[in-house]
């Protein structure tokens, strides 16, 4: 019996333009073609991940999980979508995912963002203090189950704040949704 254990030395760094391909082949994997559907896709869609608060999990040379964040307005205030969250599918519940989201939301935290948006499980995001938004405070641009958008504050209190409809970033929209108090 032949018993080999390799251990992966896992290395966080941001992600860049030739760590692409690698990346759309995991979300590929991990995914399907499905993804293109999702309400967290079509917002995402057609706007640049945000360089310095994106990131890959190498072992070695080999990229082995990824993490983006996203610029988005939520009722014309800045926020972040975060996603898609990818770990190479043979190499899932090995922690990869987890140290991915806590370097995410660190450096969204560092540079000021308030708050981050996204959807998915609670259970397993809920560790990183995301929690549900309050049905119908949050629109997203096409369908998506209420119960799994989730928000997390980087700044106590930011989630009062946070309402309408969640839109792509554009600077021109800035504070033009925001709901009248």
């Amino acid at each position: 019996m032949n018993d080999t254990l390799k251990l992966l030395t896992i290395i966080i760094r941001p992600e860049n333009s030739a760590d692409d391909d690698t990346i759309e082949a995991l979300a590929e994997a991990a995914f399907g073609p499905g993804r293109f559907a999702r309400a967290a896709f079509r917002l995402r869609e057609g706007v640049e991940a945000e360089d310095s608060l994106s990131f890959v999990a190498t072992d070695g040379e080999k990229i082995i999980g990824s993490v983006r964040q996203t610029k988005i307005l939520i009722g014309g205030r800045v926020a972040l979508v975060l996603g898609p969250l990818i770990t190479d599918p043979s190499l899932r519940n090995l922690g990869i995912g987890r140290e991915l989201m806590n370097r995410a939301l660190l450096e969204a935290q560092r540079e000021g963002y308030e708050y981050v948006l996204l959807v998915g499980d609670e259970p397993y995001y809920g560790k990183f203090g995301f929690e549900r938004v309050k049905p119908g405070s949050v629109t997203l641009p096409g369908p998506a189950d209420p119960m799994r958008i989730l928000g997390c504050e980087l700044v106590p209190g930011a989630a009062a704040r946070y309402s309408g409809p969640a839109t792509r970033f554009n600077e021109e929209a800035i504070g033009k949704s925001l709901p009248l108090v």
